[in-house]
């Protein structure tokens, strides 16, 4: 009889070591899941060189599968000094691209200088700054950080953190 509980000693500890082992191989399984992948980190910053762009151009750019708008504004295009981005003198519009009503991606359209939405007629000026229609608030500006004449967005930049406090006043 003694043979036969030890046996049953030795099932219960193996069985026990078997689940233990398991258990922790599932939590290191659900720690890596949770864990942001490899190319969802390298999406959260993107560097943008803004020397190249001439007064009155606009380029679109990706972020985190968003389309970003950055217009160069000419000395004739309406400043905004609240959401007009600063580098090197010269002033830009810097949004992510999408329409505030539904999420339409506008039209630049440089001869009447406005961001306009075919699907239900919403208007931005050139500060992205909603005119006209069912757009009900600006087009919103990614975060931002100034190095130099580069733009690095997903990165909280003093800039960003200012236009953030007169945004909210």
């Amino acid at each position: 009889m003694a043979v036969e509980k030890n046996r049953r000693d030795f099932l219960g500890m193996a069985f026990a070591a078997v689940a233990a082992g398991g258990g922790l191989l599932s939590l290191g399984a659900m720690k890596k899941s949770w864990d942001p992948l490899p190319s969802v980190k390298a999406a959260g910053f993107t560097t943008i060189d803004l020397s190249p762009l001439k007064d009155g151009d606009f380029k679109v750019f990706e972020w985190r599968k968003k389309p970003i708008f950055i217009l160069k504004k000419t000395s004739e295009m309406k400043k905004n000094e609240l959401r007009d981005v600063k580098v090197s003198g010269s002033d830009y519009t810097v949004v992510i691209g999408l329409c505030t009503h539904l999420g339409c991606i506008p039209d630049w359209k440089p001869s009447e200088q406005i961001f306009k939405c075919a699907c239900h007629g919403g208007e931005f000026d050139a500060s992205a700054v909603n005119t006209f229609g069912p757009p009900p608030k600006p087009m919103v500006v990614p975060p931002y950080k100034i190095d130099g004449t580069k733009l690095v967005l997903g990165e909280e930049g003093p800039e960003y953190k200012k236009f953030l406090e007169t945004s909210k006043a």
